[in-house]
């Protein structure tokens, strides 16, 4: 891969990781505070039903997601296991695609 498609990877997986920091600390906190508000998870995701807010919120998770974890991976496999080229970068783009695929349906089943 030439280093100029290294270098969109690398601003691809900082970008992401921005992007993640907000979505984990947003998440963690409205969950804390529902908890502590004594919601239970039935009362939390009857709250999710229907909010094109928390599905657009999660959209966003779940693509960062999709994007950080496989470049990861990637980074991992070449350094661990010497494992780079067309075929490494297949399988690691197949894994984006199913993490979006997993995290799209499992936002359909909480915010429908």
């Amino acid at each position: 891969m030439s280093a100029r498609a290294e270098t969109r990877l690398w601003l691809l997986q900082r970008t992401s990781a921005a992007a993640l920091a907000v979505c984990v600390a947003v998440h963690l906190a409205t969950i804390i505070g529902a908890v502590r508000s004594g919601l239970s998870a039935a009362a939390i995701l009857g709250r999710t039903n229907g909010s094109l807010g928390w599905a657009a919120f999660y959209a966003a998770f779940v693509l960062a997601v999709s994007i950080h974890a496989p470049i990861g991976l990637r980074g991992i496999a070449a350094e661990w296991l010497g494992w780079r080229g067309r075929a490494a970068d297949a399988v690691f783009a197949l894994i984006g695609i199913a993490l979006l695929a997993l995290g799209a349906y499992a936002i359909a089943a909480v915010t429908r």
